[in-house]
């Protein structure tokens, strides 16, 4: 997602900044600018900002007859959350003396605006960020310094945040800090680094202080201070940084896809915030308001991985709001004429928005009068831009082919959209949809329990990697995650695999299971256990070796299985975004295992933008 860099030091800066935002680029962005501090005729500093819509190719088009000059700076790319792409919404933002760049989320921002503006401000953005220049200006009025204005500032902030902030009136410094968005600290002589990833500023420091929760940096020339938002001061040793320019893009991962999949906890982080209320007991879809009782049909749309959650949705919906709901293929849709109209929602899910199939069947779908929505990760990419409505996940950036978190937070998007759609059905009663969003908050926490595991799913696959065949089974929600598992592995491995409902294992598939035939059994503490639990003793009477994915606790899957990957309970509806990881990780170390080109298997793409 969004990329920040800074520099406080004796060189011309812009340089600095534009090849730090260069080497973000693999993050995403819509838009970039800088904010230098830069001296006039007189020699006193102010700050000029320049910025726009677009590829950093613009905003050097932009810089190149009248580049700022200044020692101090920072510079910004931005993923739209608040606030379509646009010059005006473009980081930085300034008001008065204060200057702003920022990732995340402000979540209490609209109640924000509402003061400010009651006390006379006028906004030039529709972001959430220009909320913070206003709140630190209005703070440094008071007095106390740049660092304790923000600290002040901060105080009355909600949401995630790394933030940046340059001031005319302290011209000396840097204040940088965090809440649940990464931000890095470059150490270096005579000069300091801010960055929201270590290779923005690998090429001039290898000394790095990584910021934690809830805390605030003051960067000069001369050392880096730290402190907490109550304003004590934190001691922290600079690390050496051993990685080369590609690893520090992977963050020390061996390839991207291992990273993404680590990265899976904060990307759904990111999808729920601001999107559920316990208060409300209800999900929010960033402005997009829909009444079932006007609904005469809802039909889910995608291809490949995106359809594996379509799969999951119409679980989802159907139990959750009590909707009827059709999955279809994007690629086969538009070519049966399909029956869809007035009244009728539409709703296209793909991790690119560009995938071409899905493109048409929205097209097909709103020359019909049909209302088209789509859940998408790419911002103002062409599927969205053909809906009424879109609800973007917040998964960032995929680089590795095979799509993972992407996948989970599409699951997230639907369960918002289930959970939205049940409390307007009348489906989904109060307390319910409190105890479900209590336990939809949860579950960050409970994928990354699951991700230690990956050792012990290193050794298995290890021990089954040389399997020429695999059989995916699973029951209820957990059958497309049984799709979704044999997909990852056909795609990175190249080892055939299959996927099952398990109940329709003895109407085949049954004929191929011997003392070879790996079965990996998706089968958690819930609706349908004990009818999986007699498919696995058919598969043991066969000799297959069964690699049991199950909750925690559970004392009779040991019997039966070969192997067992233990993760946390949580209700029904929520256990495919935890039984997904270790079938992740499991095609994962069988492909590293056999040496494949993880991040880039052969003959696929990454968005397929050609029927």
């Amino acid at each position: 997602m969004c990329g920040i860099v800074g520099y406080i030091g004796d060189r011309e800066c812009t340089p600095i900044l534009i090849e730090g935002l260069r080497r973000l680029e693999y993050r995403g962005y819509d838009s970039a600018g800088v904010a230098v501090l830069e001296p006039d005729s007189a020699g006193t500093l102010a700050t000029r900002v320049v910025r726009c819509r677009g590829k950093l190719g613009n905003l050097e088009k932009l810089l190149r007859d009248s580049p700022p000059t200044g020692r101090v700076g920072m510079g910004h790319t931005r993923w739209a959350t608040h606030g379509r792409p646009s010059d005006e919404n473009a980081h930085p933002h300034k008001h008065g003396s204060v200057s702003v760049v920022h990732n995340g989320i402000i979540e209490n921002y609209l109640a924000l605006r509402a003061s400010l503006s009651a006390r006379g401000h006028k906004f030039t953005s529709e972001t959430d960020t220009e909320i913070i220049a206003h709140l630190v200006d209005d703070e440094l009025k008071a007095g106390g310094g740049l660092r304790e204005a923000v600290r002040r500032a901060l105080a009355q902030v909600q949401g995630a945040y790394a933030i940046v902030v340059l001031s005319d009136a302290a011209p000396g410094s840097i204040i940088a800090a965090k809440n649940a968005s990464p931000l890095v600290l470059g150490v270096g002589e005579g000069e300091n680094f801010v960055a929201s990833d270590v290779p923005a500023i690998l090429a001039h420091t290898r000394q790095m202080m990584f910021l934690e929760e809830g805390e605030i940096a003051e960067l000069t020339r001369g050392g880096i201070a730290i402190c907490d938002l109550a304003g004590k001061a934190i001691q922290r040793i600079p690390r050496t940084i051993q990685w080369s320019s590609v690893m520090a893009e992977k963050a020390g991962y061996k390839h991207f896809m291992l990273k993404e999949i680590h990265e899976q906890d904060r990307a759904v982080t990111d999808t729920l915030r601001g999107r559920v209320s316990i208060e409300k007991a209800d999900a929010l879809l960033d402005g997009i308001e829909l009444a079932p009782s006007e609904m005469k049909k809802l039909t889910l749309i995608a291809c490949g991985t995106s359809w594996h959650a379509a799969l999951v949705g119409k679980f989802l919906i159907e139990q959750i709001a009590r909707i009827p709901v059709e999955v279809d293929l994007a690629s086969e849709y538009r070519y049966r004429d399909p029956i869809i109209g007035p009244g009728d929602l539409l709703l296209a899910i793909s991790q690119s928005g560009e995938t071409a199939d899905t493109l048409a069947a929205v097209k097909e779908a709103r020359g019909k009068g049909a209302t088209v929505m789509c859940i998408a990760n790419v911002v103002d990419s062409s599927i969205p831009r053909a809906c009424h409505h879109a609800l973007y996940t917040h998964a960032g950036p995929e680089i590795g082919v095979a799509s993972t978190k992407a996948f989970t937070t599409q699951l997230a998007a639907l369960v918002l959209l289930a959970i939205h759609l049940g409390r307007r059905s009348g489906a989904l009663d109060e307390a319910r949809a409190a105890t479900l969003i209590r336990e939809f908050m949860a579950i960050p926490q409970k994928m990354a329990d699951v991700f230690g595991h990956s050792p012990q799913i290193q050794v298995i696959a290890r021990r089954y990697g040389k399997a020429r065949d695999f059989l995916f089974l699973g029951r209820g929600n957990n059958y497309p995650i049984a799709l979704e598992g044999a997909l990852k592995l056909k795609e990175i491995s190249y080892i055939h695999a299959e996927g099952y409902a398990a109940g329709e294992m003895k109407h085949g598939p049954i004929a191929l299971i011997d003392e070879h035939m790996p079965v990996v059994v998706v089968c958690p503490k819930g609706p349908g256990y004990e009818k999986v639990m007699s498919n696995l003793a058919e598969v043991k009477a066969r000799d297959g070796k069964i690699i049991a994915i199950a909750t925690r606790g559970d004392s009779d899957i040991g019997a039966i299985a070969d192997e067992v990957i233990l993760i946390p309970d949580a209700p029904a509806p929520l256990l495919p975004l935890l039984t997904v990881l270790p079938l992740q990780l499991l095609a994962y170390h069988i492909a590293d295992f056999k040496g494949t080109d993880i991040d880039q298997p052969r003959n696929l793409a990454k968005s397929v933008t050609v029927e």
